[in-house]
């Protein structure tokens, strides 16, 4: 009987997977999922969202500085994305004269549209898969050999495509390594801030709401990408043009209704979903706890610091919002892994590969023991990879002050390359003017309570970490010594410093007791902690590529998708609510009316400004409205994660009805496994977000360069 009920559970379990919307697929292979796409409503063809010969969907969706995505919506190069994904900017143009973050700004005109050195906005030109051209000529190899036969390869093939034109490109690993593709890319430099609403309504709900749904967060801001007079990237110039796209998405204006047909076009990051299940029980019970924790305490610095005083909350805004964005959503992975059991359910998944080996001779010389090899592994080496998540919180996400010690560490490092090469005052510049932009972000107080918590935690976790010699005055006296008298905690000494560096400057350096305390840990972090987690990880990495081949092989005719890479991808689904829990039931959109109750609770996330209370009391919503309400913001049946923060929700005509901005707290565990009766994305209307444009903010100049489609 027993059997019988897992061979059920086994059953139903990959019949759900094959009805789930699941995965993030490839646009140049978009064509295989032409039909069923088609089936569930969409009325494109695959040439319309992805095309090299012609312009298509995929031209007006733009990588986003890296880490978002944004899409154009006029002939004038105006880009939408998330108000998270442009607070770094929002932030840097902001200042007690003028609080953007609290009171919004709005360029009336392309003159007051502000610039942002080294933002980008990427266009992909075209996804070709090289997979045969990569793996030529290294039958055979292995290890070192095969890499850098593969790296030879990659290099001719780039350069090949980047010949006479002004485009750049890259080659990425797809599917564990078992496949290849060149992504051609244009990079427009020249990006300028137009509009942002403020924090009430772009951060509405902070960090109470953040990766929960009912959610009512107008998360978006205003771009536009500037180009040279031939309409071809070019630095930042006041004579530039804005961009003309090839392709811009119209503005779908048509009531919405539960079941329609979505798609969402973006970048997603990075999803693990072939990982094995005791691997996944160490990022569930040891690993992201310990995260949390350390995270817990900074918050508790920042937040008290930001509550205490305005200027404190300028400065800390966007570093608090990249802080507790992944600390509340590893939060909520760790909880929807547990109530799935996930665990078990690798358990029973690994059953099912090893057993398909088993029946095939050549399958089961080839598959049948690598995941035992990958279990045995993390048995014996996991303890590499904690030590260095916790290195990562504590030396890149910890006391801000380490971030000027690795800096000048590298003018100490390369001083004589400097000045061999005369280069020399140019580093000091950069050093100086970077200290420029730190310190008008940084205060004192908060980075040194942050130094004593985390400080304790960090020995506490890992107790073979070396100790500076001064420690014996004991964390907190440890403390008030180097925020009292290290160079990297005061702006002027630190100026002078770097001003006056020379052949003996070095020797003071390593007498600077915060320089010491961060040298010691590095150099133990690089030199002993990576390593080790490099070693594991490309382990890992050979053993996870004959895994997913395995799958590809024995298992054709289920779905597969290659895990997010930071490469464009679509995903598909439906307008939909959710059940995630025995006895909640998830409606599948929001309105204005849940942004006035949340406000009424006194909670200081759900604060509003007076104007919006004011609009609210008159009802005044215009061609917004749906049925005399005004949507906020609706949930979908999407595959996404972090990098989709921003990306376009379509209508089955390829019309955008919103921006994608999160996904509910039961779905953030989809980064690992994907549950379709509970893994939701949350989307801000785009009615919303001209609503906000053109009654909040009176910037109806901006809703008037975009096409509306009402049908």
């Amino acid at each position: 009987m027993k059997k019988l009920i897992l061979c059920f559970t086994l059953i139903f379990s990959t019949f759900r997977l094959a009805i789930a919307e699941e995965g993030m697929l490839i646009p140049s292979l978009i064509a295989a999922f032409e039909s069923d796409m088609q089936a569930m409503g969409m009325k494109l063809t695959a040439e319309q969202i992805y095309s090299v010969n012609h312009s298509s969907l995929k031209d007006a969706i733009i990588h986003f500085g890296g880490g978002c995505t944004a899409e154009i919506v006029s002939s004038q190069g105006l880009l939408l994305t998330n108000h998270h994904c442009g607070y770094s900017q929002i932030q840097s143009h902001s200042s007690l004269q003028n609080d953007y973050l609290k009171n919004g700004f709005w360029a009336k005109n392309l003159s007051g549209e502000l610039a942002n050195p080294g933002l980008t906005a990427t266009r992909m030109v075209r996804i070709v898969d090289v997979t045969k051209e990569m793996l030529f000529g290294t039958d055979g190899l292995k290890g070192a050999e095969f890499e850098k036969k593969i790296k030879a390869n990659s290099e001719k093939l780039i350069d090949d495509a980047m010949i006479n034109t002004h485009y750049e490109a890259e080659i990425k690993a797809f599917n564990q390594g078992n496949e290849y593709y060149m992504i051609v890319k244009e990079i427009f430099s020249d990006v300028r801030l137009v509009g942002t609403p403020p924090n009430s309504i772009g951060k509405f709900g902070g960090d109470t709401d953040n990766w929960v749904w009912p959610r009512h967060t107008g998360d978006f801001s205003v771009f536009r990408i500037y180009a040279g007079s031939d309409n071809k990237p070019a630095a930042y110039n006041a004579t530039n043009k804005p961009y003309a796209p090839l392709h811009y998405l119209p503005i779908s204006f048509k009531d919405r209704n539960a079941g329609d047909f979505t798609m969402v076009y973006g970048f997603p990051g990075s999803t693990e979903q072939h990982v094995v299940s005791n691997y996944l029980k160490f990022i569930v019970e040891k690993e992201r706890p310990a995260r949390i924790l350390m995270r817990d305490k900074s918050l508790s610095v920042i937040d008290a610091g930001m509550r205490s005083s305005d200027e404190i909350r300028i400065k800390y805004s966007a570093k608090q919002a990249s802080i507790a964005n992944e600390w509340k959503k590893w939060i909520g992975q760790i909880d929807g892994l547990k109530r799935m059991d996930a665990v078990s359910i690798k358990n029973q998944r690994e059953a099912e590969y090893n057993d398909a080996a088993s029946k095939n001779s050549a399958w089961k010389i080839e598959y049948g023991n690598v995941i035992a090899e990958m279990k045995k592994l993390v048995d014996t080496e996991i303890a590499s990879e904690f030590d260095y998540s916790m290195g990562i919180e504590y030396l890149f996400r910890g006391p801000e002050y380490f971030k000027l010690a690795r800096n000048v560490n590298d003018l100490m490092t390369n001083y004589t390359k400097h000045v061999e090469n005369g280069k020399l005052p140019e580093v000091k510049k950069k050093l100086i003017d970077g200290a420029e932009g730190f310190f008008k972000n940084y205060d004192l107080g908060v980075d040194k309570k942050i130094f004593l918590l985390l400080t304790e935690e960090y020995y506490k976790q890992i107790k073979t970490a070396p100790k500076h010699v001064k420690m014996s005055l004991g964390h907190e006296g440890f403390a008030n010594l180097i925020y009292s008298k290290s160079i990297f905690t005061n702006k002027e000494r630190f100026v002078n410093f770097v001003k006056t560096y020379g052949k003996k400057s070095s020797k003071k350096l390593t007498k600077d007791v915060g320089f010491a305390h961060w040298k010691s840990l590095f150099t133990e972090f690089m030199e002993v902690t990576v390593p080790k987690f490099t070693q594991f990880d490309l382990k890992m990495e050979a053993l996870l590529k004959t895994y997913v081949k395995g799958k590809l092989e024995m298992f054709p005719d289920k779905k597969h998708w290659a895990d997010a890479n930071g490469t464009l991808r679509i995903t598909y689904g439906k307008l939909e609510g959710s059940t995630p829990a025995d006895g909640m039931q998830y409606t599948e959109h929001t309105t204005l009316d849940g942004i006035i109750a949340k406000y009424n609770t006194g909670n200081p996330d759900f604060e509003l400004l007076p104007r919006m209370l004011e609009l609210y009391k008159e009802k005044d919503y215009g061609d917004y409205a749906q049925d005399g309400e005004l949507w906020v913001c609706f949930s979908g049946s999407n595959h996404t994660t972090g990098g989709n923060s921003g990306s376009p929700c379509l209508d089955e005509n390829g019309y955008l009805m919103g921006l994608n901005f999160d996904r509910s707290w039961e779905s953030t565990m989809s980064d690992y496994m994907f549950d379709p009766s509970r893994c939701r994305n949350i989307v801000v209307d785009i009615r919303y977000v001209l609503w906000v444009m053109d009654k909040y903010a009176g910037a109806k100049h901006l809703v008037d360069e975009m096409t509306l489609m009402r049908n």
